[in-house]
């Protein structure tokens, strides 16, 4: 189990991260500038269509004004800052690598929403909290690194309070291999995909009852199709914190799309009264 979080961990591992957004804002405002999280989505939702793809789960999750929400693998903190300020609730991320968090904590010193928004370092394994803190959880294309979905989920379980909820969106197989690289795995080493039925079959044992499923591989589709006639964005994007061959990594997801290899699900379930 150590040598695959040390693999994902080396996958998310970037030098530099913070001192790249830094260069990449001053393109949009002075360093004093307040942006917004929407101001920020080209950059900071590091998932298949954006922030469209955060809105429509918070959405379907039904957030609350006053929920505690925890991000599991929060990334830089795009839908993180977005949640805080679209419904006035307060957000907790985890994620494995250290400078996601360290750039997280930047963008949201940006957006002035330190004071709502929090980050720290942590596996989803091990999530460093107590039982019952969460009104909702949210895992957004993260599952697909985690080898131990049982434990995944339990711990997800462990830290919502009775009748919360936990939305997930993530990346799903088909039954054919992806091609490598894609933006969660250079290699199938820290890829574990599942199918739509073996997600489900995982997540319900630990403690859920199913609310919302989703099949969201066609919106997916439509989306990569409109980015390859659109061209590059003219504002910072993803490469500015995956590297230079994050353009390859997008490609190829958009290709095992296409080819039926993989698909997308929304999905979004109640923790029940008993945590099996």
């Amino acid at each position: 189990m150590t040598d695959v979080l040390d693999d994902v961990r080396d996958h998310y591992r970037t030098t530099g991260l913070t001192e790249r957004l830094k260069t990449a804002l001053m393109a949009l405002g002075p360093e004093d500038q307040q942006f917004t999280p929407q101001q920020l989505g080209a950059l900071d939702q590091f998932h298949t269509r954006g922030l469209a793809a955060t809105a429509e789960l918070a959405k379907l999750a039904g957030i609350a004004a006053d929920a505690a929400v925890l991000d599991v693998g929060s990334g830089v903190g795009g839908p993180a800052r977005f949640l805080a300020a679209t419904y006035g609730c307060r957000v907790t991320g985890v994620d494995l690598s250290e400078p996601f968090v360290d750039a997280a904590r930047y963008l949201t010193e940006r957006t002035r929403q330190s004071g709502q928004v929090s980050f720290q370092t942590a596996s989803a394994l091990e999530l460093p909290f107590d039982d019952g803190r969460f009104d909702a959880v949210l895992l957004q294309h993260v599952a697909m690194n985690v080898s131990d979905r049982a434990r995944l989920y339990r711990e997800i379980r462990r830290v919502l309070k009775t009748g919360g909820r936990f939305a997930t969106f993530d990346v799903v197989s088909n039954g054919g291999e992806p091609h490598y690289p894609v933006p969660w795995a250079r290699t199938p080493a820290t890829s574990f995909l599942l199918t739509v039925d073996a997600t489900r079959e995982a997540i319900e044992p630990a403690g859920f009852r199913m609310l919302a499923w989703r099949d969201d591989t066609e919106v997916a589709k439509a989306w990569f199709a409109q980015l390859r006639l659109s061209g590059p964005p003219p504002s910072p994007n993803l490469g500015v914190v995956m590297g230079p061959d994050f353009a390859q990594l997008s490609a190829n997801l958009g290709r095992n799309l296409t080819e039926g290899r993989i698909g997308i699900l929304s999905a979004v379930f109640e923790a029940a009264s008993t945590n099996i």
